[in-house]
C-alpha cells in the first residue's frame, strides 16, 4: 500500500488527517503550491521548501506540452527530473483544455478551439496551436509517465455560469470517464481521485457524489467550483457535497483559494487546497498578511522600517522592511517577486499549520472567530 489516509480527529467538522505517500507523509488540512509546469514560479527549490510545504501540484497537460512526455520518461518521471524529494499531485488539465473552450476568447465571439466527443477531448495548444487529443485512458498514462504520487482523472469542467442541461451532461460525462480511468489505472501504484461536479445545482452534486463514491476512489475532490461563482454558493455545494462523501477518504477542494475560503472549507471538512493565488499575487505586488492584504507598491510603505507581517516568521518578513520591499517592486527587480512569492507561500503553509494545531487542541470555531476577525481588520 503506497497510499493511505489516516482520520486522526475532527473538531466539528473540520478535521485533522495523515496521507501516506510513496514520496512522504502529508498531514491534513494541507495547502499545496502550484508548480504547474515542474517548478514554483520566482522562487528556488530551497527557498520554496524553506516556506514548509508538505506537497506540490503539476499539471498534466502543461506538462505533456512542455517539456513533454519522451522528456518526462527519459528522466523517469517528474520527481527525479526535477529533483523534488516530496509528493506530487497532478491535475488532469482538463480544466485548462476547457476553459480554452469557454474562456474569454469565446465570450468575445471566437470559436472555441476545442471539440468535445464522448472519446475524449481535442484541443488546440496554447503554445504553438498545434491540434491534440485527450482520452480518459491517454491522461492516465501522461500521469503514470509524470509518477505523482495522486492523480487526477480528466473531467469536464463547464465554466459559471452555466445551463443546468450543459451542467448535467458534464456530470454524466465526467462519470463515464472516471469509470475509464480507473480500469486504466489498475494495478498501479499511483492514487486515483474522482472529480465531483455538477456547477451550483444541489442535485447535480448529490447525482455526481453518489455515483463518483459507487467507484470507490482513492481520494475525492470537488471540482467546478472557484471559477467565478459567490462565495457562497461554493460553500452551500461543498457542504451538499461533504455530507455524502465517506470520511474515510482525503477530500480536496480544488483551486481555493483566498485565506477565508480555506479556513470556511476546513469548517466544512475540506482537507486538501491548491490555488495559484498567493504565488500569483506576489509577483503582481499584493501579499497576505494577518491582518488582510496589502499592495507593496503603494507609497504608504515608502517610509516603513515594519516587516510585511511582524507575525510572520519567513525570510523576507525576518530581513527586509515594507520599505525596501516596495521599492524592489517599483524599480521591477527580480528579488521583488522572489521575496514576496517566499512570504506569500510562508503565510498560507503557516496558516495550515495553525489550523492543524487548532483542531488538535479542539479550538478550531475560536481559531478561525479570531483569524477572520483580525484578517478583514485592515493593515
Amino acid at each position: 500500500m503506497l497510499f493511505k489516509f489516516e482520520l486522526i480527529k475532527k473538531d466539528g467538522n473540520a478535521r485533522l488527517g495523515k496521507i501516506y505517500t510513496k514520496y512522504g507523509i502529508i498531514e491534513t488540512p494541507v495547502f499545496m503550491p502550484v508548480g504547474t509546469q515542474g517548478t514554483v514560479k520566482a522562487i528556488t527549490q530551497k527557498q520554496l521548501l524553506e516556506t514548509k510545504p508538505q506537497i506540490i501540484l503539476g499539471n498534466t497537460y502543461h506538462l505533456y506540452l512542455r517539456p513533454g512526455i519522451e522528456v518526462l520518461k527519459h528522466f523517469k518521471g517528474l520527481h527525479n527530473f526535477a529533483n523534488w524529494k516530496l509528493p506530487i499531485l497532478t491535475d488532469s488539465g482538463g480544466f485548462q483544455v476547457f476553459s480554452l473552450a469557454y474562456g474569454k476568447d469565446r465570450e468575445k465571439g471566437h470559436k472555441p478551439e476545442v471539440v468535445l466527443t464522448e472519446e475524449g477531448v481535442k484541443f488546440k495548444s496554447h503554445l504553438d496551436g498545434s491540434w491534440h487529443f485527450f482520452t480518459p485512458e491517454f491522461v492516465i498514462e501522461i500521469q503514470k509517465i509524470i509518477g505523482s504520487d495522486i492523480m487526477m482523472p480528466l473531467d469536464v469542467c463547464p465554466p459559471y455560469p452555466v445551463e443546468k442541461e450543459r451542467a448535467k451532461d458534464a456530470v454524466e460525462k465526467t462519470i463515464r470517464w472516471l469509470k475509464r480511468s480507473k480500469k486504466a489505472n489498475e494495478g498501479n501504484w499511483q492514487a486515483l481521485f474522482g472529480i465531483i461536479q455538477g456547477s451550483v445545482f444541489e442535485d447535480l452534486r448529490k447525482e455526481s457524489a453518489l455515483k463518483t463514491i459507487e467507484l470507490d476512489m482513492d481520494g475525492y475532490s470537488i471540482g467546478g467550483l472557484s471559477v467565478g461563482e459567490p462565495a457562497e454558493y461554493m460553500y452551500a455545494m461543498t457542504e451538499v457535497v461533504v455530507d455524502i462523501i465517506p470520511e474515510d477518504k482525503p477530500r480536496y477542494l480544488m483551486g481555493v483559494g483566498t485565506p477565508e475560503n480555506i479556513i470556511e472549507s476546513v469548517d466544512r471538512g475540506i482537507d486538501m487546497f491548491d490555488c495559484v493565488m498567493p504565488t500569483r499575487n506576489a509577483r503582481n505586488g499584493t501579499l497576505f498578511t494577518h491582518y488582510g492584504k496589502i499592495n507593496m507598491k503603494s507609497a504608504k510603505h515608502k517610509l516603513s522600517d515594519e516587516p510585511i507581517d511582524k507575525e510572520c516568521d519567513c525570510y523576507t518578513c525576518n530581513n527586509f522592511s515594507r520599505g525596501y520591499i516596495r521599492h524592489l517592486y517599483n524599480a521591477q527587480e527580480i528579488t521583488a517577486m522572489i521575496l514576496g512569492t517566499i512570504h506569500n507561500l510562508r503565510f498560507y503553509n503557516k496558516l495550515m499549520e495553525d489550523i492543524r494545531k487548532a483542531i488538535k487542541e479542539n479550538r478550531f470555531k475560536s481559531f478561525k472567530e479570531e483569524f477572520l476577525q483580525k484578517f478583514k481588520s485592515g493593515n
